[in-house]
């Protein structure tokens, strides 16, 4: 079978299985729902662009020479729902307004987390790599972190072209997010600047770099910690990983950033296979190597930055799932980039619903080192170990 062809084989097994556990999922909670009545809702919500319709808003008035001030009638984009199923009203909200947003966050960050850790082993040669491994995950702590215990006003007033002053803020779920997420890239990019050496990037350097760096962050965070004081609680909450409290705006985010990245990283799969023969074998084959190494390693720390972002640190997502899925369907990254993502976002969707469905909601994070740890010593006293 051609590669292309048995990649979408596997990709189309492992989407319908995500697909069957993202409708089990919906349909577990505090109130039961029927699965069938799951879909129903969801398809009730889906809406596609119907007609144009003028607002009550206009823009305006705006000074027109010779006419005098001028008021432009405002348009909006009207959409309608192609389906009408019968459903009850407070299912359909329970569905659509609290779980969806949940387990789709939770796909998208187990998502982008399996596809770095698939490119992290490879860029490293080592089934032990994750993409904590260039300082992603401890950038990120310190950045939430240092938020929750120094929070900042983040409000401005950007005046727009005819609209005029607005006044722009966010709340401080928001901003602990915005922090983590540019922590996550300062640290992964500290680590890059300093194991890069006259435009060369030697992959041991780089490892033992992330090692030290995220040592040095390990401490800031505990640091922080101690100045914690009534934040403590919301801090370790952070730190184990948690998804509750979901919304539309932190799916559409995730989603506007990790597909585009995965593309790209897809679009490597054949250089980072090359990539595995060694640098030299892969520069004899015409490959640009260090350019490729940095696309890889731009690509993954922004994947993983965006998943946990909002998510906070999730541990064994990025670890386990490659490692699983490469016994699976085997070290070609053109099958095994897109199947360890997708299996990734099914993982970490059914870690939340166990960790949801306890008598006291557990943090994800708990259920994902809980179920990788044991699996993974299974591997290593099972399997032999050695360079990809």
């Amino acid at each position: 079978m051609r590669p292309w062809a048995r990649s979408a084989a596997w990709s189309a097994a492992i989407a319908a299985l995500l697909a069957v556990v993202v409708v089990v999922s919906a349909a577990i909670g505090p109130v039961r729902i029927p699965p069938e009545t799951v879909v129903k809702s969801v398809l009730n919500a889906l809406a596609v662009p119907s007609g144009i319709e003028a607002s009550a808003s206009g823009v305006g008035p705006l000074p027109v020479p010779g006419v005098g001030p001028l008021t432009l009638p405002g348009v909006d984009l009207a959409f309608a729902s192609p389906f009408a199923f019968p459903v009850d009203s407070v299912h359909q909200r329970i569905v659509v307004g609290v779980r969806l947003p949940r387990i789709l966050l939770a796909a998208l960050v187990g998502f982008a987390l399996a596809a770095a850790g698939t490119v992290m082993q490879g860029f490293f040669r080592n089934p032990m790599a994750d993409p904590s491994i260039i300082g992603v995950s401890s950038g990120a702590a310190v950045g939430a972190v240092a938020f929750i215990v120094f929070p900042a006003a983040l409000s401005a007033t950007v005046a727009l072209p005819l609209v005029g002053p607005v006044e722009v803020a966010l709340s401080r779920g928001a901003g602990t997010s915005l922090f983590a997420f540019v922590g996550a890239l300062v640290a992964a990019f500290g680590v890059y600047a300093i194991a890069t050496r006259n435009g060369r990037t030697p992959v041991a350097t780089l490892l033992l770099a992330g090692v030290a760096v995220q040592t040095f962050l390990g401490a800031v965070v505990s640091y922080l910690q101690l100045q914690a004081g009534e934040s403590l609680r919301q801090i370790v909450a952070w730190l184990m990983g948690h998804l509750s409290g979901a919304a539309w705006s932190e799916v559409a985010v995730t989603a506007a950033v990790v597909p585009p990245l995965f593309l790209l990283l897809l679009a490597y799969a054949r250089d980072l296979n090359v990539l595995l023969l060694g640098e030299e074998e892969a520069r004899g084959l015409g490959i640009a190597v260090e350019r490729t190494k940095r696309v890889l390693l731009a690509a993954s720390a922004l994947v993983t930055a965006a998943g946990v972002a909002f998510a906070g640190v999730i541990g064994f997502v990025g670890l386990i799932v490659p490692h699983m899925l490469r016994l699976v369907v085997g070290p070609d990254h053109r099958t095994l980039l897109p199947t360890a993502a997708l299996a990734g976002g099914t993982f970490l969707v059914a870690a939340d619903t166990v960790a949801r469905s306890a008598a006291a909601e557990y943090p994800v994070g708990i259920i994902t080192a809980a179920v990788g740890a044991p699996f993974f010593v299974y591997l290593l006293v099972t399997r032999e170990v050695t360079e990809l």
